[in-house]
């Protein structure tokens, strides 16, 4: 019998050949759905209404500080993102270094979210700002009726100081008029385009962000593909079937990138992008890599960004997140 099961996703490259059938998985009849980030995430930490989606690496490390937890992962990251050019800030504020920050009013739409965390872990380690020198903003970054609430309620320890910004406001709004100094985020805030008042912490981010790789090593993961916990103490077998498909997927994607014949994207120097990628990170043909041991040491420096942060109740292996039988193959 073939297992019917609905998966929420983004339409990544990545993830493509399984939106559109050209891969399938062993004994699953999958339903792809496709939407933002922000709503998968939403609707599957509220209500669990999906079978399998992505969700926020931070969001899910948070799920496993639960008595019984929802979800359960596989090693397949749909999401990475460097996130030094994701930082924001005030041209005003007198800030011209990472240091700066110290003792500043920094905005965050949620203080959980994974980008947030890699962010404050590494203003920390690797430019010496703690986390309880600086005061935090959490909230809406663009204009909205609606007040942003954490998606996961959540207690942090004494010396993280947190305020949520009143109904009405945003960040971007607060940043451009100079009540924020700096805003952490995921999305670009719309202050970046219509105030002259709002810049990058970095600039060059391109070369600090190789220069990071390059030095440590790290990709950032910002989302893990997971199973509910129902499915899979039901269907163990469904966690190996859906990494399989998730590897062949993502070895698809690199095909069009590697075509000259006519340009699969609206790119015109492709080749030369995709060649400088290469060489930035490590001459590696295949630099965007599922699967756990290629990424354990990502997954731990996370993991101790989170658990320093005050999101993990304890500090958590990198091993304890995954389906045990992802984390193995068979050899003839």
């Amino acid at each position: 019998m073939v297992l019917k099961l609905v998966f929420a996703c983004w339409d990544y490259d990545r993830t493509k050949a399984i939106e559109d059938g050209r891969v399938r998985v062993e004994g699953i009849d999958l339903t792809f759905i496709n939407y933002r980030v922000e709503e998968t995430f939403f609707r599957q930490l509220r209500f669990q209404e999906f079978d399998i989606s992505e969700l926020s690496l931070s969001s899910y490390v948070m799920t496993l500080n639960e008595e019984i937890p929802k979800f359960i992962a596989l090693p397949v990251f749909p999401s990475r993102f460097f996130r030094h050019q994701s930082i924001y800030i005030n041209l005003n504020a007198n800030i011209k270094k990472p240091q700066d920050l110290k003792g500043r009013k920094i905005g965050i739409p949620e203080y959980q979210m994974t980008a947030a965390v890699w962010q404050r872990g590494i203003m920390e380690e690797e430019y010496g700002v703690p986390i309880e020198s600086v005061e935090f903003f959490t909230g809406a970054i663009e204009p909205t009726e609606n007040e942003r609430l954490s998606k996961i309620p959540h207690v942090l320890p004494p010396g993280i100081k947190v305020t949520p910004i009143r109904k009405g406001q945003n960040l971007s709004q607060m940043l451009a008029e100079g009540e924020i100094d700096a805003i952490f985020s995921a999305t670009k805030p719309s202050s970046m385009n219509t105030s002259t008042n709002v810049g990058y912490l970095f600039p060059n981010f391109k070369e600090v962000e190789a220069d990071y790789y390059q030095r440590s090593k790290i990709f950032p993961i910002m989302h893990v593909v997971v199973l509910k916990r129902s499915v899979y103490d039901t269907n163990p077998w469904v966690a190996k079937a859906l990494t399989k498909a998730f590897a062949k997927s993502l070895e698809m994607a690199y095909e069009p990138l590697e075509e000259r014949a006519a340009l699969r994207y609206m790119l015109p120097w492709l080749e030369s992008h995709v060649e400088e990628t290469k060489g930035l990170m490590g001459g590696d043909a295949r630099w965007w890599k599922d699967g756990f041991e290629v990424n354990k040491h990502v997954l731990d420096k996370f993991l101790h960004y989170h658990f320093r942060q005050g999101l993990s109740n304890r500090r958590f292996e990198p091993k304890e997140l995954f389906a045990p039988s992802t984390l193995e193959n068979f050899v003839v």
